[in-house]
């Protein structure tokens, strides 16, 4: 099973001599290391010599004893390509440090010549990287082109887009920004520990001992999630069972990773994928009621244990029409269950994903089905999270018999059935609660409370006219966030305490623990750092740079009972809160 297993040093691993060419296989994980993972990286090999940096999986497909030996990394690439990017980051420096220097410096000179070779493999009068990441979210593309920057002979390639906000070059600055630390000489001191670290090399000939050997996780590595787990196992049996190609089985896991591309939205599909269909005799495990965390691992071996191929044909299938419950707000364009989905996404009622999960495949002919429902769980998930009742923990098994539910009925089914299953009792929040709720201090729920100012917005908008208002700036904050016109904080500002409470400190602050979350005192605005706590006439009139109306008067509904109004008091606020309650009941009434 095991060709090789040795200790070498990094720069063994890196040296031009070496004719090895380590690729990361395309089925792999993405780079996913972290500022907690690059630090303890760097500090370990900045404070100690020969440290040990664990071991790593390759399988050698190399045909040619005198050629280039490709190695393609199964278990250590995280480690392996933070290396290469350190040495690109010292040979940046090195280089830097090289062109501003006017004295000879024949150590620096051989440092920087090394680095640039260690990086590179030649191979047929071309150089290719030593390391090849993963084409997953552009490592591959991002790397070849931060070597192409700091001058180390690639193809030309233009920086991708968005590259400085994916891993690879978030890396490579974070590293950089450590070295700019230093001074020549401990940069010097700490490339010669980068080279004396070790790593283990652990060479097999096969997939299949790959995969038996992939579980045994190096020591600093990040976890394997889940997905990561139940994929080595099912590939590894499908490889020892022969039931399909290697290559097509990592393809269409492939294609299962493409349409759930986050690592969060994979376990969430993992575990619904059991819940939606463990009505099913095949699917099925004696004692599990429902898939979770600390199950999921369980499941999967039973699963992949019966049978391999169908679970894989199974999950390819349905994360297809998984991925279609993440909807961005650019593909909405007038589509009503898009905009349905949209909406769910937004309020937070992804574990009603398991019921549409089953209804989409099940009742795949029945789309109008499937768009009511969608519909009804967004009103449903509004009331939950205003009211937090049924309680998150209920919420799954709530989901689970109304499958069960639908089974029973399957002939008989309809919108009609699904609601008034839904709303019994015992799974909803009553009239009474949800009003009494909306009326209470709402932004207890902050994104619940924005959700329903939105839609209330929305209600009274022109497509000509409404905001975008799930817009996201450059570091994926929302554009529009909630305003409060009476301000929330500690220190009421003179001019609230004398309009609102009569010059009265402790009556301002007393109305402001009863008042100010109340949906009667919200809004919603782009400019939140503008009005700030300004007086109400401040934030009332205010006018960005260019002389746009970026206060009450910026031609928003909400802001109609606002815009003419000479002062705020606690009247207003009970009376727009009555108004709004009332507003936010219609539109989520079932």
């Amino acid at each position: 099973m095991i060709q090789s297993a040795n200790n070498y040093k990094l720069s063994a691993l890196f040296s031009p001599e070496e004719k090895i060419h380590y690729i990361v296989p395309a089925y792999q994980r993405e780079y996913v290391w972290g500022k907690e993972e690059w630090d303890h990286f760097y500090d370990d090999l900045y404070e100690e010599e020969d440290h040990f940096l664990g071991s790593m999986i390759c399988i050698n497909k190399g045909k040619d004893a005198c050629g280039i030996q490709p190695l393609e990394v199964i278990d250590g690439q995280q480690r392996l390509l933070t290396a290469s990017i350190l040495y690109l980051a010292i040979y940046e420096c090195l280089n830097k440090e090289k062109q501003e220097n006017r004295k000879p410096d024949e150590d620096l000179d051989t440092a920087v010549g090394n680095l640039k070779y260690m990086l590179t493999q030649k191979s047929d009068d071309k150089k290719t990287p030593k390391v090849t990441p993963s084409q997953q979210n552009n490592n591959y593309i991002d790397y070849v082109s931060l070597l192409s920057e700091n001058g180390i002979p690639q193809p030309f390639r233009e920086k991708p887009a968005n590259a400085g906000n994916r891993r690879i070059y978030k890396a490579f600055r974070y590293l950089q920004t450590k070295l700019k630390e230093e001074s020549k000489e401990k940069i010097m001191s700490f490339l010669n520990n980068i080279h004396s670290a070790s790593i283990v090399k652990i060479e097999v000939a096969t997939d299949s001992d790959a995969f038996m050997l992939f579980e045994s996780l190096n020591n600093r590595g990040v976890p394997l999630s889940p997905m990561d787990i139940i994929k080595n196992k099912l590939l590894a049996e499908l490889t020892l069972k022969g039931q399909m190609s290697t290559s097509d089985a990592f393809d269409r896991w492939n294609a299962i990773v493409v349409s759930i591309p986050e690592y969060r939205d994979q376990e969430r599909f993992l575990r619904q994928y059991y819940n939606a269909f463990k009505y099913k005799e095949e699917i099925y495990l004696q004692g599990v009621s429902k898939a979770t965390k600390s199950k999921l691992i369980r499941i999967y071996e039973h699963l992949v244990e019966k049978d391999p191929e169908n679970l894989l044909h199974e999950l390819q299938e349905k994360s297809k029409l998984y991925s279609d419950f993440s909807v961005s707000c650019d593909s909405v364009k007038g589509d009503t269950l898009k905009t349905h989905l949209f909406d769910l996404r937004n309020i937070g009622g992804t574990p009603g994903y398991t019921l549409l999960l089953y209804l989409s495949s099940e009742h795949k002919k029945n789309m109008v089905l499937v768009k009511e429902i969608a519909e009804l769980l967004v009103k449903y998930f509004v009331r939950r999270n205003i009211t937090d009742y049924p309680s998150t923990r209920d919420l799954d098994k709530i989901f689970i018999d109304a499958i069960d539910f639908c089974e029973s009925n399957r002939s008989l089914l309809s919108a009609e059935s699904v609601k008034e299953y839904l709303t019994d009792k015992r799974r909803f929040a009553s009239d009474d609660r949800f009003r009494e709720m909306l009326s209470g201090d709402i932004y207890d729920n902050p994104d619940a409370t924005r959700f329903v100012l939105t839609k209330i917005e929305e209600s009274h908008s022109t497509k000509e006219k409404k905001p975008n208002f799930w817009e996201r700036n450059d570091n994926n904050d929302l554009v529009w966030t909630i305003e409060h016109i009476f301000p929330k904080g500690d220190n009421i500002p003179e001019d609230w305490i004398r309009t609102i409470a009569q010059g009265s400190k402790e009556r301002a602050k007393q109305f402001q623990e009863k008042y100010v979350h109340k949906l009667g005192n919200l809004t919603l605005t782009a400019y939140n750092q503008y009005l700030s706590t300004y007086s109400f006439v401040k934030k009332r009139d205010r006018k960005d740079a260019n002389g746009n109306c970026v206060g009450y008067k910026n031609g928003l509904f909400l802001n109609e009972t606002l815009k003419s109004k000479d002062a705020w008091t606690i009247d207003d606020i009970s009376e727009r809160t009555g108004e709004l309650v009332e507003q936010a009941f219609k539109l989520f009434q079932i």
